[in-house]
């Protein structure tokens, strides 16, 4: 069996109850929030789809934007959207490359070492990216 996408590690943000923690990414989804889709089970502390799918319902804990990656096969995909200022590049790339989970690390960053010289031409993207990454 694969491991489970969250390690052992107790720090991190996920539940003790998330499925990212029994779990590898694919084998579950990933809801905004809790809904009617997916109902808390009494039986066993843990939430379901109708198909028995297990769900997230927190995706900023575990890294991962909401997605059905289980019941449907969704693509895991990261959103990149530059802030305008230049200013705010550094603060943006740390909160988004820190909060993402690390599977989509390296997708993040060759996003970014693309559309960063697209919008701003001037910046040393190499630089930018460690300022973030520390």
């Amino acid at each position: 069996m694969a491991p489970a996408f969250v390690s052992g590690d107790g720090n991190h943000a996920a539940c003790d109850i998330c499925p990212s923690r029994r779990h590898p990414f694919g084998e579950f989804d990933v809801h905004e929030r809790p809904t009617k889709e997916c109902p808390f089970d009494p039986v066993d502390g843990h939430r379901y789809t109708a198909d028995g799918v297990p769900v997230c319902v927190h995706p900023e804990k575990v890294g991962l934007p909401a997605g059905r990656y289980k019941s449907e096969g969704a693509a895991l995909a990261a959103e990149l959207t530059l802030p305008a200022d230049q200013s705010e590049l550094v603060p943006y790339l740390r909160e988004v490359l820190h909060g993402a989970a690390p599977v989509l690390l390296g997708d993040l960053i060759e996003r970014a070492s693309v559309e960063i010289p697209r919008a701003f031409p001037d910046v040393d993207v190499l630089a930018t990216l460690r300022r973030a990454l520390s």
